[in-house]
Parts: C-alpha cells; sequence; structure tokens
C-alpha cells in the first residue's frame, strides 16, 4: 500500500505471472494465489515476490510489486512494509500496511481468473469498459450522489470508437466522474489530471497552506512565547500568547514528514520527534485546553492519524470501524466492519479538552483524525465548517490503454453504523473558514471561537 495525495492507499506486490504451487499441509506458508475480499484484487505470492493482479468481472491487469524483506514481509518501492499472516487455516490470511489502518482478508485460490492468463486489448472501448466496471462494482456511493452508472455507460460509450483519440478519451471519462464531486475520484493519463473538489470548498493546495500559516502565525501566533515547527513544516506547535494553560497544534497533513521517498517507518520516527517535544510531563500537566487545527490539511496516513490520538488519551476506545464494498453488483453488501482502536501510547499524554478547527481543505486522513477523537474520553469540540467528506484509501485502477483511475471503496464508519462521506463531519459550532471577508478583515473567527470555549472549560 502507498498513500497517492489524500490518504491514498495502493496495495504494491512483485513479479511472478506464473500461478505458483499451493502450500503443502503440514507446512505453512503463503506462497500462492490469495483473492483479496473486496478491492477486486488477487495476490500472487512466489518466494521473493508478490505481485498484485486488478481485477474486474470483464478484465485482469497487473498492478503493482513488492519484494520480501522478512519473515511474511515485502516491501513496495515507496517503502511501505505489507505483512501478510496465516493462522491454522492455510486457505485464509490477512494483510496489513504499516501505512494504513486495519487488515484485508485474503482467501486462497488455485488458479489465476482466466482475463490474468490472456493480454487484454488496449483499445478505446475496452479502456472505457475497465473503467466503468472498476467503479460500478467497488465504488459505494453511487445512491448517495444520485448518480445512475448504468445511464452513464448508456450515455457514454456509444461515444467511444476505434478511432477515438486518447484526448477525447480522457474527456469522456472525466465527464463521466465529474458529477460524483467526490475529491477521491480521479483519471490520469500522463501529465493530464481530471479531479475535483465538493462544491464551495479549496483544495489545500502547498499554496494556500504557506498563506495560511502566515496568516495565523502573524495574527495569531504572533507574541507565543513558544512556537517550533516540525516533521518538515508539516506540524507547528505554540504555547498561545496571553494564555499559558492554552496550546495550539496546526496539522497541515499526515504525510511528507521526511523527504518524499523515505518509507512509513522514518515519517512514524519524526512525528513521534515532534509528540515528545510538544507533550512534555510539564506541558501535559499545565495545558486546559489545546487547539488542533486541520483546517488545511491534505490528508496522507490514517496510521500516522491514530497514532496522534493515543497520545491524547488515558482510556482505550474505537475511533471507528472500517470495511470495503464486498459485490460486483450488490452495493449494499461488504466486507465485515473492523473496529480500528486507539489505544493509550506510553508516556506523557494530554487528556484535557480539545478544541478541533475543521473546514472543507480538510481532506482525507485529515478527516479521519477528526473521526478519531470523536468519541475520544474527555471534551472534544469541533469548530468551523463541515470536511471535505472523502474518508476511504484510494484504490488505483491501471487502465489497459496506459490510463489511470482512481476512486474509493471503503466506508469508516461511526458508533451508529453511518458515514460522512460526501458531506463531511459537521462542527458542533459552526463558524467562518478562511473566507475572503476573513483575510480581508484580519479575523480568524473559528480560532477565536476556540480560545474563549477552551477559557471557559478551564
Amino acid at each position: 500500500m502507498r498513500t497517492v495525495t489524500a490518504s491514498a492507499l495502493i496495495l504494491a506486490l512483485a513479479a511472478a505471472a506464473a500461478a505458483p504451487a499451493v502450500a503443502t499441509p503440514g507446512k505453512p506458508s503463503t506462497d500462492g494465489l490469495w483473492r483479496m475480499d473486496g478491492y477486486g484484487t488477487v495476490l500472487s505470492l512466489d518466494g521473493d515476490a508478490l505481485q498484485e493482479f486488478q481485477t474486474t468481472s470483464v478484465s485482469c491487469l497487473k498492478g503493482d510489486t513488492a519484494r520480501r524483506t522478512g519473515a511474511g514481509a515485502y516491501t513496495n518501492a515507496y517503502g511501505t512494509v505489507l505483512t501478510i499472516r496465516s493462522g491454522s487455516n492455510h486457505n485464509r490470511a490477512s494483510l496489513g500496511a504499516d501505512s494504513s489502518v486495519g487488515h484485508r482478508t485474503l482467501r486462497r485460490i488455485h488458479a489465476l481468473p482466466a482475463d490474468c492468463t490472456r493480454p487484454t486489448p488496449k483499445d478505446p472501448r475496452t479502456a472505457f469498459d475497465v473503467l466503468w466496471h472498476s467503479f460500478a462494482e467497488n465504488y459505494p456511493f453511487f445512491a448517495a450522489k444520485g448518480v445512475d452508472w448504468q445511464d452513464v455507460r448508456d450515455r457514454y460509450r456509444p461515444k467511444v470508437r476505434k478511432n477515438t483519440t486518447r484526448k477525447e478519451l480522457f474527456g469522456i471519462f472525466s465527464d463521466m466522474v465529474r458529477p460524483l464531486y467526490d475529491a477521491h475520484v480521479a483519471v490520469q493519463d500522463g501529465e493530464r489530471v481530471f479531479a475535483q473538489m465538493r462544491p464551495g470548498t479549496e483544495l489545500p493546495s502547498p499554496q494556500l497552506d504557506a498563506k495560511v500559516k502566515k496568516f495565523v502565525l502573524d495574527r495569531d501566533l504572533k507574541d507565543a512565547p513558544y512556537r517550533q515547527d516540525f516533521a518538515n513544516g508539516r506540524i507547528t506547535y505554540a504555547d498561545l500568547p496571553g494564555s499559558a494553560d492554552q496550546g495550539y497544534l496546526r496539522i497541515s497533513g499526515f504525510a511528507g514528514y521526511t523527504p518524499e521517498n523515505a518509507p512509513y517507518g522514518a515519517h512514524l520516527a519524526e512525528l513521534d520527534k515532534a509528540l515528545d517535544t510538544i507533550l512534555t510531563k510539564d506541558r501535559t500537566q499545565r495545558l486546559k485546553g489545546l487547539i488542533t487545527d486541520l483546517r488545511i490539511n491534505g490528508g496522507g496516513s490514517d496510521a500516522l492519524g491514530i497514532h496522534i490520538a493515543e497520545r491524547l488519551t488515558d482510556k482505550s476506545y474505537v475511533a471507528y470501524a472500517k470495511r470495503a464494498r464486498n459485490h460486483p453488483t450488490d452495493p449494499g453488501r461488504h466486507t465485515r466492519p473492523e473496529p480500528i482502536r486507539v489505544v493509550p501510547a506510553d508516556g506523557p499524554r494530554y487528556t484535557g479538552p480539545i478544541a478541533v478547527l475543521t473546514g472543507g481543505s480538510t481532506v482525507s486522513a485529515g478527516e479521519t483524525f477528526t473521526q478519531a477523537l470523536m468519541d475520544r474520553p474527555g471534551r472534544t469540540i469541533r469548530i468551523g465548517q463541515p470536511t471535505q467528506g472523502v474518508f476511504s484509501d484510494v484504490m488505483e485502477r491501471n487502465l489497459p490503454n496506459g490510463m489511470t483511475a482512481f476512486l474509493p471503496n471503503e466506508e469508516f464508519l461511526n458508533r451508529s453504523g453511518d458515514t460522512y462521506d460526501g458531506t463531511g463531519i459537521p462542527p458542533h459550532l459552526t463558524e467562518p473558514v478562511f473566507t475572503k471577508e476573513e483575510f480581508a478583515k484580519k479575523r480568524d473567527s473559528a480560532f477565536d471561537r476556540a480560545v474563549s470555549v477552551l477559557r471557559n472549560d478551564g
């Protein structure tokens, strides 16, 4: 798995196309062929090699690769460590990734699907069919978005011909997914990319992040007695000016803590350095309120968010439950929900009131972290605007003509069994977030409201 922009994770796997031997009875081994519950994926494990096959009911294309780096462990080109474990039943196994949360169930199969053993045509109509089926068999939110995907096929497939150009096909694909308004949906052809945010929200770009960070530093933290950046500038902490018992923690993403090609473990180490410096024994005892600012957060690794949440509680609790769509024609069938727990970390922890600032530019892992704090023991209040409304890991689907489609297939459930996909997580207290008027009048209404609420709590 790897992170693709906003909390997007895909499997990465190695090169064996031939079917390896089935495990010998009495000799535990994960070598062989495995079909994953949900995800439209078959895995081939053969010695040191692991290969992903991306499947639909009409296609099978090779995906990414990884190499074995330990017992049951495979590392992909992005440094993500995949761990595969089987129990006493050697026909079932589970797959986990260090940068993700939860596990995926694997079931042993004895032969590759027939489509995996023959070449896939590269003509425009075949590419159309693979894209359409990838969404039809995995996307969970057509009903919620009010999109009839069969109607989309009926309208657009006749427009695709043998002589349809790549540019024209890219335009057709873009038009097909446009009505979804899903920030985890994209179509890519080389440098051409179609992706969009929910209407009325803004992409959490580096430019927006830099603008907002300067605004906050100049306006909110100008006279802070202590202020420091961490994790390649993605994390900022300050003791608030004029209030010795209030702190401010700004997190602009759950990725990019080290150079881009560093493995997950390096990002985790940088995060721990930051948290060890911020959440000292003295500060965790002194603070009576903590503002956690996620208003510009581009997402990344859900696991890093859970890691931070473990520093903000003294009791174990369930952050959310994760499930994936698990039937090609029935969007109401899913994998068994897996509870994702927050377990208190060793060492100093802050367990007092928290004000979480969110907005439409709080995306993906920024949202799963927000959700992970919702049932946190102790007072947690959300202030600002609803988050973007995209939570799932992102499936990367190769198309036979060399294009790529990206889509979600998972749901992150709250304790009532509902999701916040599409609408986003709502605030308890609504305030404007970085509007033109706020910038023009040098106001930060959400920040000021948080200071006031925490002061009254204290």
